[in-house]
């Protein structure tokens, strides 16, 4: 299963992907977390020290390497340059297994405080005014588009912060969102935009309340969010201790009670890989037709292979 953390700047968004990544991967269970934010910090909250550095290549410095590999041997996809973010797999596609033997795990996973983690890298001086961030988060859309995730198998992906996260098709591709909010003003009017544009393409999402101090924290809240309101996180000493570099005994009862309560609801979830093939087509098409086809010189709808169905059946054919 796969989720996706958003919310605004300084939601602690980033803080609630790492814990609840490394809640996944204590408990046994395979799991990939991807730092898809502008700020990449995610390594950092995961326990990597302020004076080491994350060694495994970022995913957008590879993505010609990436695309070359998922292309396969796709008839479609009539070379590596002719594929964009939003290229779905067809017939003749790689596709990929979590955490398996292949060119993009081995080369971009890197364990951080016992948590695979990859990363889209960092938006550098290089990038001001040529490129925009979700350029780089093509690399992750791709490997969401090909990626094959089993039952107990997740991905956890630190979005980037505010509604920049529906910039793209990628957050279509998850079985749950989690929008982290702050008790107040500013944190709900983020849910609001969420909420609207999550509703209009069936993507399902669920409140984490953050930083929770007191009952009125909560009752706001409530009276906010409403139904969308899964649980929340109370103000962590532990939390803060470890962004202090001072570890200091164990995650809270409640919070450790919060992050399984989301976890449950994660699972709950229902894989739907008609509608995810549905949802990949949709964009790819709004993306070929908005500036795709101009800038590869390609009718981009010709990668389209009406005759795919996602999902394990799909992997069991897959190129080598």
């Amino acid at each position: 299963m796969r989720a996706a953390f958003v919310g605004k700047g300084g939601s602690g968004k980033t803080t609630l992907s790492a814990l609840f990544s490394r809640e996944l991967a204590h408990s046994g269970a395979p799991v990939v977390a991807i730092d898809g934010d502008i700020n990449q910090h995610l390594a950092h909250a995961l326990g990597l020290g302020e004076d080491e550095t994350f060694a495994a290549p970022p995913l957008s410095a590879r993505l010609g390497e990436i695309k070359a590999h998922l292309r396969g041997r796709n008839p479609r996809i009539t070379s590596p340059e002719a594929m964009i973010k939003t290229t779905p797999p067809g017939r003749g596609s790689r596709l990929l297994r979590l955490l398996g033997d292949d060119p993009v795990h081995t080369s971009h996973l890197q364990r951080v405080g016992g948590v695979p983690l990859m990363v889209t890298g960092e938006f550098d001086e290089s990038d001001l005014g040529v490129a925009c961030y979700h350029s780089k988060l093509g690399a992750v859309e791709l490997y969401l588009n090909h990626l094959v995730d089993g039952p107990g198998e997740y991905v956890v992906v630190d979005m980037t912060a505010g509604a920049d996260a529906f910039a793209s098709g990628l957050f279509t591709r998850f079985d749950m969102t989690f929008l982290v909010a702050e008790p107040t003003r500013k944190g709900v009017s983020v849910y609001r935009q969420y909420r609207d544009h999550a509703e209009e393409f069936g993507i399902p999402i669920a409140v984490i309340g953050n930083k929770v101090t007191a009952e009125d924290d909560l009752l706001f809240l409530k009276e906010h969010v409403g139904d969308h309101l899964l649980t929340y996180v109370r103000h962590s000493t532990w939390v803060r201790a470890q962004e202090q570099g001072r570890p200091h005994g164990d995650l809270e009862p409640h919070n450790i009670h919060a992050l399984r309560h989301m976890r449950t609801a994660l699972d709950s979830r229902t894989k739907d890989w008609t509608a995810f093939q549905e949802h990949a087509v949709a964009f790819h098409l709004r993306n070929a037709t908005a500036w795709a086809d101009r800038a590869t010189g390609t009718d981009l709808s010709a990668q389209i292979d009406p005759d795919f169905r996602h999902g394990p059946t799909a992997l069991e054919s897959s190129a080598d």
